[in-house]
Parts: C-alpha cells; sequence; structure tokens
C-alpha cells in the first residue's frame, strides 16, 4: 500500500495542501481561500479537495503536518485567552513596565503594547531567590492559595507563572505549580523554568504569558482538528510546525504554543533550504511574497539562521520599524529570522495625507479580497495592479477555477490612486507594483547586507503565490546572480513542511567566563538535554539511529548585553576545547558586527541544544530532458507592460507544466503555474532545471 504525506499551511489569505507519495515523490496540490472566522474549515476543505482528486482512502495517509497562523493572530487582534500572572512579590508590574526603549527615539506619542494580562490579574507572592540560586526567602504557599483562590474568582483560564531567577532554582515554581493543580486543576498553567528557563526578567515572563495565553485557543484548535480529521477516516497523528523550523505533535503543541507563532513563515525557509541543497546551493535566500505579506530569511551552509531576539504581535511589519525593539512582546523561544512586511498580494494601495502613493501594510486578505477577486473588495490592491498590467491572466488564476474581473481592477485603482494623483490607471498600477517592489528590496537587504552577508554570493529562492511575479524587477537592485523559482511556488511553504524533522529545543542560564567553566555541570547538562530529547522523540516513535542532537552555546564579551549563538562540538566538552570555541566567536562576532576584541574576556551565557528527530522525505520528480527551445509550452501570447520598455509588449505565455528540462524562456516571457505566475523582464531569461526549477539570469 502506498503511503502518503499531507503538508497543510494557513496563510492570511490562501490555504495551500499538499500530498505528496512517498515511493513516488508525485505530488498533488489544493489551494483554498482562506476562512478567517474558523480556520479549520479552509483546512478541511484543501484535504477533502486532494483526496477527491487522488482517489486515495485517508488510512493510507502516514502523516498529515500542519502550519498556521493561530497563535500570530491572537496575539495581533488581542483576542487571547482570560489569564493571570503570579509572580515575586514587589515584580507585580514587569508587565506594565516592559522596556524603556521605544521603536523610534523622537516618537512622543507611541505606545507600548497592551500587556496580555491586565495589571489586575497580576498577583504577588512571598518567594525570593538569589541570581546563584540560593533561597533568600522561602515561598508561602498560604499566599499562593489566597492568590488561586481570587484567580478562581474572576473567571480566569489560564495561568503563568513566573519568579525571580526561577531559570536557576525553579523549586519555588515547581512547587507553585503542584498548589494550583490541586486548588484549580482544569485552569491551563505554565511554569516560566519549563517553557524558557533563561535570564533576564521581562523576557522570560513576556514568553510565559505569551504561552499561557495561548494554550486554550491552541489546545481547543487543535482538538477540534485532529477530531474532524479522524472523523473523515485519517489515522495518521496531526504534527505542527514550530517557528524554529522544527516539528512537533499535537500534545506537544498544546503544551507550548509560543513555539507555533512564526510556523508557517518557517515552512517556507525549510523548504528554499531543502531545495537549494538538492540543487548544491548551501547559502540561500528565501523570498515568500504570499497574499497577506512577504518574507525573507537567510540559510548559511544549509541551516536556516536564527533569530536571538523575536517581537510577536509588533507593529514592527513595515521595513522602517523593523529591527527597532519595543513594538511588541518578546519571545525567548527559537525562531527562524525572517524579516516580514506587508506587501503580499492582497496589500492594499492608498494615498496619505500628504498626497503620496502608499502600498501596504493593510491587506485585503482573504475576505473581502482584491477588487478583481469580485469578492466584497473595492480598494485597489498589488494583484489589482498586476491584473492591469497584465502579467496576470484574468481567466487562468488558480488554473481558471478563480476568474478576475479586469474592468473591476481597473475602477479601484482608478477611483483611490489615480484620479487623486491626476495620473493614467496604467502608470498608477506600475507605480503600486514598483514601490511594492521598493518595499521587498528593503526587506531583503535588512536580512542580508544589513546583518553582514553579501547577497551577491547568495542564491535567492522565490515562490509564493506572488513571488515569481515580482522577484524579477527587485534583484538587479541587489545584483543577486541566480534566482530559483520552485515548480509550484505557491504551494512551496506546504511543501516545506514535509521536508522537515522532529525537534525539540532545550536551554538554561548558566553565566560564566570561559576560563572558569565547570566542565562536569557543563556536559552534564548537555547530557540532561540529550536524555530528555531523546525519550520525547522514542514517544513520538522516532527510532534511535534516527535522532541527532546539536550543542551551542551563548556568548558574549563580559559586559556587553547580548549574545550570538556558537555551535560547539558534539562531544564531551574539556578546557582545550574553549580555544576553538572562542576563537569562533571572535570570527562571529567579526562578521555581525565588524570589528571583535581577541583581548577581551569572553563568558558563555547559555547552555543549548537541540534534539533532532530524522523523518522520510520526499523524492522530487525529474522532468523528462528536451530542446532549449519552448515553443511547444506556448498556451497564448498577450501584452504586458514593462516599465523599462516604457510600455506594454506582446509577450509569450508558456504552460509551466509543459516545459521539459534544458528549455530556455528568453523574457520579455510569461510562464504560468495553476497557483503562480513568474514574469521574465527584458533582458533576462529562464533555464528549466532537473526538477522543474526555473533558473532566472540575466541573459
Amino acid at each position: 500500500m502506498a503511503q502518503y504525506r499531507f503538508g497543510v499551511d494557513i496563510g492570511g489569505t490562501f490555504t495551500d495542501a499538499v500530498l505528496i507519495n512517498l515511493d513516488t515523490g508525485e505530488y498533488r496540490t489544493s489551494k483554498v481561500q482562506t476562512t478567517p472566522k474558523d480556520l479549520s474549515e479552509g483546512f478541511l476543505r484543501a484535504v477533502e479537495r486532494i483526496v477527491s482528486q487522488a482517489a486515495i482512502n485517508p488510512p493510507e495517509v502516514a502523516q498529515i503536518v500542519h502550519a498556521t497562523t493561530i497563535a500570530t493572530n491572537a496575539i495581533i487582534e488581542n483576542k487571547v485567552a482570560k489569564g493571570a500572572f503570579i509572580t515575586t512579590k514587589g515584580f507585580k508590574d514587569i508587565l506594565e513596565i516592559q522596556r524603556q526603549i521605544r521603536p523610534s527615539l523622537y516618537d512622543l506619542f507611541f505606545d507600548k503594547p497592551v500587556p496580555l494580562i491586565p495589571r489586575y490579574l497580576c498577583y504577588e507572592v512571598t518567594e525570593r531567590v538569589t541570581a546563584e540560586g540560593d533561597v533568600l526567602s522561602p515561598l508561602n504557599e498560604d499566599e499562593v492559595r489566597q492568590a488561586i483562590q481570587q484567580i478562581k474568582k474572576e473567571g480566569v483560564e489560564t495561568i503563568a507563572v513566573c519568579f525571580l531567577h526561577s531559570y536557576i532554582n525553579p523549586d519555588h515554581e515547581k512547587r507553585t505549580g503542584e498548589i494550583i493543580r490541586d486548588e484549580f486543576p482544569e485552569a491551563y498553567l505554565t511554569l516560566s523554568s519549563e517553557i524558557n528557563p533563561e535570564f533576564r526578567e521581562y523576557f522570560r515572563a513576556s514568553t510565559t504569558v505569551i504561552n499561557a495565553v495561548l494554550m486554550p485557543l491552541v489546545t481547543r484548535y487543535l482538538a477540534k482538528l485532529q477530531a474532524e480529521i479522524a472523523a473523515r477516516g485519517f489515522k495518521a497523528g496531526l504534527y505542527v510546525m514550530q517557528s524554529s523550523g522544527g516539528l512537533m505533535t499535537g500534545k506537544v503543541a498544546r503544551d507550548k504554543p509560543a513555539t507555533m507563532v512564526e510556523s508557517g513563515p518557517a515552512a517556507g525557509v525549510i523548504a528554499a533550504a531543502a531545495l537549494g541543497t538538492r540543487l548544491g546551493y548551501a547559502n540561500v535566500i528565501s523570498f515568500d511574497m504570499g497574499g497577506t505579506t512577504a518574507k525573507a530569511g537567510l540559510v548559511e551552509n544549509g541551516r536556516p539562521k536564527l533569530a536571538m531576539n523575536y517581537e510577536v504581535g509588533s507593529a514592527a511589519i513595515s521595513p522602517h520599524a523593523h529591527g527597532s525593539k519595543g513594538s511588541g512582546y518578546p519571545l525567548q523561544t527559537p525562531v527562524i529570522d525572517l524579516v516580514e512586511i506587508g506587501a503580499g498580494g492582497g496589500s492594499i494601495a492608498w494615498i496619505d495625507t500628504g498626497g503620496a502613493l502608499r502600498v501596504g501594510p493593510q491587506s485585503a486578505g482573504a475576505d473581502p479580497g482584491p477588487a478583481c477577486h469580485l469578492t466584497g473588495g473595492t480598494l485597489p490592491t498589488i494583484t489589482d495592479a498586476n491584473v492591469v498590467l497584465g502579467r496576470i491572466d484574468p481567466d487562468y488564476f488558480l488554473g481558471g477555477e478563480i476568474k478576475l474581473d479586469w474592468k473591476a481592477a481597473e475602477k479601484a485603482i482608478e477611483e483611490h490612486c489615480a484620479r487623486p494623483l491626476g495620473k493614467d490607471v496604467v502608470s498608477t498600477a506600475a507605480g503600486i507594483v514598483e514601490i511594492a517592489n521598493a518595499n521587498m528590496i528593503r526587506v531583503l537587504r535588512i536580512v542580508s547586507v544589513e546583518r553582514g552577508y553579501d547577497p551577491r554570493e547568495y542564491v535567492l529562492i522565490a515562490f509564493g503565490g506572488a513571488g515569481p511575479m515580482h522577484v524579477n524587477g527587485i534583484i538587479s537592485e541587489l545584483n543577486v546572480p541566480t534566482v530559483i523559482i520552485p515548480l509550484n511556488p505557491g504551494i512551496t511553504s506546504a511543501l516545506g513542511l514535509l521536508m522537515t524533522d522532529l525537534r525539540h529545543d532545550y536551554v538554561v542560564t548558566y553565566i560564566c567566563k570561559v576560563d572558569r567553566l565547570d566542565f562536569e555541570k557543563v556536559n552534564r547538562t548537555y547530557r540532561d538535554f540529550d536524555d530528555q530529547g531523546r525519550r520525547l522523540l522514542a514517544d513520538e516513535g522516532v527510532a534511535e539511529k534516527d535522532i541527532l542532537s546539536a550543542k551551542f552555546m551563548d556568548m558574549r564579551y563580559v559586559g556587553q548585553s547580548f549574545e550570538l549563538t556558537i555551535p560547539v562540538p558534539n562531544k564531551e566538552l574539556a578546557t582545550g576545547d574553549m580555544v576553538e570555541i572562542t576563537a569562533l566567536f571572535h570570527r562571529e562576532h567579526e562578521r555581525s558586527y565588524g570589528h571583535c576584541a581577541p583581548e577581551e574576556p569572553v563568558e558563555v551565557a547559555n547552555l543549548k541544544l537541540s534534539v533532532t528527530g530524522l523523518i522520510p522525505k520526499p523524492r522530487l520528480k525529474e522532468l523528462p530532458k528536451g530542446a532549449e527551445d519552448p515553443a511547444a509550452a506556448l498556451r497564448m501570447r498577450r501584452k504586458v507592460h514593462f516599465s523599462e520598455s516604457g510600455g506594454f509588449i506582446e509577450c509569450p505565455a508558456y504552460d509551466r507544466y509543459r516545459l521539459t528540462q534544458g528549455n530556455v524562456v528568453k523574457g520579455p516571457a510569461i510562464v504560468e503555474d495553476i497557483d503562480a505566475t513568474t514574469v521574465i523582464h527584458p533582458g533576462y531569461q529562464v533555464e528549466v532545471g532537473r526538477y522543474g526549477q526555473l533558473k532566472l539570469t540575466s541573459a
């Protein structure tokens, strides 16, 4: 019996699904509009469509992997569960005080994010542990019980506990957890020492609160989804993509929902890394432009970069705000380093108070959608601009499943942008595209140049429903020599769900100068983490031979405020190993900041370990070889607007599924997938590779 795996990615505009045959590498795809009111509806609709088309039996599906925006959306919209916060006496206001920074130094009107748990639901109890882990004041258990009784009266359903220095000595937190489970067993509970045993009090408290207020929502969502899947005959377990790029079971996800905040975008970077490795490119920049946002990530030596400090619910989805900390809630869990802006196909074009044309970050999303969709939207979007410019065939959107209205797109741009600007519709549409491209160029610069990486040394992998349409217009500014566009780029993130492995991450704070490390303690910590991870993966059905672990240290110069994560040898460490590890830290500091100070003392801040359980990866099906001439794949010819050519040019439009390995398409031209359109500008060409990928280079 053939075995299949499902990947389902819920985005802001579309829900993508892919079913892959593990024996042959063949796959089927489905793209349906996201259902914002109940995300599971779009999930099930996409799955049912593929099952029907492929005529398979649900029990043949070995695994279902899911990426969802439910956690992110809940925080952004502040639609989280009602929670309470218990902390050390004297630290009740930590969620209110937050940090003494602002994203824009001179913005006197900036308001800090509203705490996810209001002050009146924050409770103090007497206890105190020193930074060395010694008990200064014992835990007052009567105060804990009094706080719990008050919490029960307030109708709270989830509790976050974060005591001072519990990362070094968690005994008081654990005892508080035991009391809560005895006194209020129906409450959801998150202890900071379990979800994030790291120093920095507000960061740890924020991470704990985020996890707590998401637990009820995520638990109910996953339980409902699992029940609906089972009711349709599926025997497969449900797996969820983590923000770090690894998978976890639905059971683990319910306990640690904070780890799935950037679930969907992470899958795209994993797909780019996997495809890059398959094609022989170790250094990759991923560019994912969908219906709501555009995202960029960086892969170095085959491994996606992880963010040191991440904020969720941030206003920083514009390129100007990115990197300006303080506009969101800090999250201290591993997150693939992504830069994200509100520039997707559904991003709305508008005129600001100064009379300038702007694009995004507001999006028409799936409801009401772009004007050309005729689903209720009346505001002009990037998709509408591309329809007016001839880049999207209104009769072939999603392979003809959705018919777009050119006149509705034209009317929206005319009324809301062209007329106020005193411009014609076509030049305004071209301006919308150019502004969107400029925003995305800044994003790609942030993820590469501004972090010490030269984009000329990287291959750009472009995907998402709108990525291949815009990528040619942005690469000239970055001097990226090669762009790869995978087959079915619109569902690449969903395919990425099937290219990753089970993963669990562990961390503990251990601040010590490198020449004073207690290696017995260091090695014992790593062994404990490794044992925990292996036991968890064994429970998830992973064989011992398929388990890998990797060790890391967060390091910094003594006196610095933030650290760099440095890989360390996967063995028992000794004094001599620190010479090589410290030298690696100096090199990484030089690359990241442009300078290093080898004469300065270095210290370790955190010990980290990731445990990975390898699972079978889908094979990619190879295309048959063909001639250089792509004439056999010609669909039609139509006029397409290119600014560099001064207007519309009649271009050939090719059916991507009829292209063969070795075909070369010279621009100006269009290549059409069911789920995306690739625009090839004058002076560029694409060559079709062995797996159907398009290699875009200058002609």
